[in-house]
C-alpha cells in the first residue's frame, strides 16, 4: 500500500488470516509507524498528512489483534413434536414409549398389551420400576439395558433408550425372552448329556481297571460278571449316542414338512413289533386300521412307534398287555394309541415328560437302559409331521399316549378289488 509515494509496512493491510497470526499487539510495528510519522513531518510533509498515516498503521496494528466478535448459532425449532412422534409410533407392532422430560407421553398399543396404559402420565422410572432401567433412564446419554421378570417371572426384555432432543426420549422395548430360553436348554442339554455320558463311562473304566489289577486272581465266574456289566454300560451309552443322533437330525428337519405318502397301518405293526422283539411280542395288542394315509417320514414314523411301544413295555406291569390302536378321527386326522397298565405317571410330572433327560424315577430308568430321550424324540416328530402329542395317566391304572397326524387320504377297493387311494382334501392343521 502507498501514501504520497511512500510505501507503508503490510501490518496495515487487513486480512482475516492475519487476524489469526496476530495474538499480541505488535509495539514494535507501532513504533515504526510513529518513526515514519516523525520523519515525514522531519522531510516537510504537513503535519497533517503525517498524522493521519500514524493513525491508519495504528488502526490497521489494533485490527490485526482484535478478536472478532463470538457469532451465536441460530437455533432452529425441533423437527419433532409429540403429534408426529406418536402417530409414527401407532404404527409400530414393536412396544416404543415416547419421554418428555422423563415423563411418558405417548404410550403405542404393544407398549400398552405389555406394560398398560396406566403409565401415560408418570415418571418413566415409575413405570418400570427396575434398576438398570432407572440407572439408564438417569442418565443423558443414550442406551440399552436388560429388564428382567419385567412383564412376567422368568422373562427377558432389552430396552433401548435413544435421546431425540433437550426434551423428547424414545424408549424401545425387544423381546428376548426366547433367546434366553434356547440359550438356557443348550446349557442343560450340555450339562445332562454329560452327566449321562459320565455314569456308564465310569463303570466302564472301573470294571475294567479292576481287571486289569486282578491280575489273573480274579474268579472267571466273577470277571464274566464285570464283562456283562462292561457290555451292558457300553450299550447304553451306544444307545445314548444313537438317540442324541437321532433328535439331532430330528430337530434339524423339523421346519421340513414330509411330503411322501405313507401307510401307517403297515408302518405302526412293522415298528410295535420290533420294538417289542420276540420275547415281549405276546404282550402286545393291535388294534388297526388299514386304510389310513398321511404325508411322512417312514423312519421317523417308525421311531416314533418303537419309542412309545418300547417305553410301555418297559414301564407296565409284570407280563402287563399294551394296546396299540390306529383309528380315523373324524375326517381330518389318524389317531394312534398306545396304553399301558402300568403304575401310572403322577400329575405334576406330565407337562415334563417330553424334556429331554427327564425322568420320573431316575434309578429305574436307568436300570431298564432308558436314555431319557425317548419321548422327547417322539415329541419333535410329531412336530415335523404337524401332529399333536397327548399323553395321559392315572397312578395305577396306566398311561395312555395320543398322537393324531394329518390324513391326506385313505385306501379303498373297488369292485374290481384294486386298490385305490382317495384324497381327503384336508387343510393342514395349525
Amino acid at each position: 500500500m502507498r501514501v504520497g509515494g511512500l510505501a507503508l509496512s503490510p501490518a496495515c493491510v487487513y486480512s482475516p488470516a492475519a487476524m489469526e497470526r496476530q495474538r499480541a499487539f505488535s509495539w514494535f510495528g507501532a513504533a515504526c509507524a510513529i518513526a515514519t510519522a516523525v520523519a515525514l513531518i522531519g522531510s516537510g510533509w504537513p503535519w497533517t498528512v503525517a498524522a493521519a498515516i500514524l493513525l491508519i498503521w495504528l488502526g490497521s496494528l489494533w485490527l490485526s489483534t482484535a478478536k472478532p466478535p463470538r457469532s451465536t448459532p441460530r437455533r432452529e425449532p425441533s423437527p419433532f413434536s409429540q403429534d408426529n412422534v406418536e402417530a409414527v409410533l401407532a404404527l409400530s407392532a414393536s412396544p416404543q414409549l415416547l419421554t418428555e422430560n422423563g415423563k411418558v407421553v405417548v404410550v403405542n398399543e404393544a407398549a400398552r398389551q405389555i406394560i398398560g396404559a396406566h403409565i401415560a402420565g408418570q415418571d418413566a422410572r415409575v413405570a418400570f420400576r427396575h434398576p438398570e432401567a432407572i440407572e439408564l433412564l438417569n442418565s443423558e446419554d443414550s442406551g440399552v439395558c436388560t429388564i428382567r421378570n419385567f412383564a412376567r417371572p422368568q422373562d427377558c426384555w432389552q430396552m433401548r433408550r435413544q435421546i431425540i432432543d433437550e426434551r423428547l426420549a424414545l424408549i424401545e422395548l425387544a423381546n428376548r425372552t426366547a433367546e434366553v430360553v434356547v440359550e438356557r436348554a443348550h446349557t442343560d442339554f450340555v450339562a445332562n448329556a454329560s452327566h449321562e455320558l459320565r455314569t456308564p463311562l465310569a463303570a466302564i473304566i472301573g470294571y475294567v481297571e479292576t481287571l486289569r489289577e486282578g491280575d489273573g486272581a480274579i474268579a472267571p465266574a466273577t470277571a464274566d460278571r464285570f464283562l456283562s456289566h462292561i457290555h451292558r454300560e457300553a450299550r447304553r451309552l451306544q444307545d445314548l449316542v444313537s438317540d442324541l443322533m437321532s433328535l439331532s437330525r430330528v430337530e434339524a428337519e423339523k421346519h421340513d414338512a414330509p411330503s411322501s405318502r405313507v401307510a401307517l397301518a403297515g408302518t405302526v405293526r412293522r415298528a410295535a413289533m420290533d420294538a417289542a422283539g420276540p420275547d415281549r411280542a405276546a404282550r402286545v395288542d393291535l388294534s388297526l386300521d388299514s386304510g389310513l394315509l398321511v404325508a411322512g417320514d417312514e423312519p421317523q414314523l417308525e421311531q416314533l412307534v418303537r419309542n412309545l411301544v418300547d417305553n410301555s413295555l418297559k414301564y407296565a406291569a409284570e407280563g402287563g398287555r399294551v394296546r396299540v390302536g390306529l383309528t380315523a378321527d373324524g375326517m381330518r386326522y389318524a389317531r394312534l394309541t398306545v396304553a399301558d397298565e402300568g403304575a401310572g405317571i403322577p400329575k405334576e410330572h406330565l407337562p415334563h415328560l417330553t424334556r429331554r433327560f427327564y425322568r420320573t424315577d431316575p434309578g429305574r430308568s436307568r436300570t431298564s437302559g432308558g436314555t431319557g430321550l425317548g419321548l422327547a424324540i417322539v415329541k419333535h416328530i410329531v412336530e415335523r409331521h404337524r401332529g399333536r402329542l397327548d399323553i395321559s395317566s392315572e397312578v395305577g391304572l396306566g398311561t395312555t399316549v395320543t398322537v393324531r397326524l394329518p390324513l391326506v387320504g385313505h385306501i379303498g377297493n373297488t369292485d374290481a378289488g384294486a386298490e385305490t387311494i382317495v384324497p381327503s382334501n384336508l387343510a393342514e392343521p395349525g
